[in-house]
């Protein structure tokens, strides 16, 4: 049961950050306000990366925005090293 609401989870999250950036991409065009990068940023961190990842080739959106790229990796990054960490270290 519990991976079972974790997998739900990790599919809520990545859908909604896959359609919030999108939405922030839509309202690029349209020169209205954003959705804050650190909004983008947070949902990642909590599961979202695989979501954002999927947005930005998707909608092509944020790939040619290097601080934008550099922070989506550091993200990646950590959660790898975490992930790693955890499964190395389970017993």
């Amino acid at each position: 049961m519990p991976m079972e609401i974790f997998l739900l989870y990790f599919l809520f999250i990545n859908i909604i950050l896959f359609i919030l950036a999108g939405y922030d991409k839509y309202l690029a065009r349209k020169n209205k306000r954003r959705i804050p990068e650190n909004t983008l940023f947070f949902l990642e961190a909590i599961g979202g990366t695989p979501g954002l990842l999927t947005a930005m080739f998707f909608y092509k959106h944020k790939t040619s925005k290097t601080s934008f790229i550099v922070k989506f990796s550091l993200i990646f990054l950590i959660q790898a090293v975490l992930v790693y960490f955890y499964f190395t270290n389970k017993r």
